[in-house]
């Protein structure tokens, strides 16, 4: 098992940033590449991005691309999310989650309980 741990979601004025991190306990922090999703109401969960175990790999969803980061510390067992320049329309319930590297949940058998960002215009 592995429990993940999201934290450093808020209120945001456009043109803003954020950083999120989720904390990992459990299995090896390491063998798992780690994801980054959201979700707005009313709407399907959307990849974010995507970290390989080692960091060397990352995907970015096009909504993001150039404007968020993922990056990972396995020595902290962390991943993280830095989000700049942000939209209204990233305002979402953000989530993080441990699996095979891929941009579809179905990949992630290890999800946080989520953190709710806010783009305010």
């Amino acid at each position: 098992q592995v429990q993940l741990v999201e934290s450093g979601g808020g209120l945001v004025q456009a043109g803003g940033s954020l950083r999120l991190s989720c904390a990992a306990s459990g299995r090896t922090f390491s063998n798992y590449a780690m994801g980054w999703f959201r979700q707005a109401p009313g709407k399907e969960r959307e990849f974010v991005a995507a970290i390989s175990g080692t960091g060397a790999t990352t995907y970015y969803g096009n909504s993001v691309k150039g404007r968020f980061t993922i990056s990972r510390d396995n020595a902290k067992n962390t991943v993280y999310l830095q989000m700049d320049s942000l939209k209204p329309e990233d305002t979402a319930v953000y989530y993080c989650a441990a699996g095979r590297m891929s941009t579809r949940t179905r990949a992630y058998d290890y999800w946080g309980q989520g953190t709710q960002v806010t783009v305010s215009s």
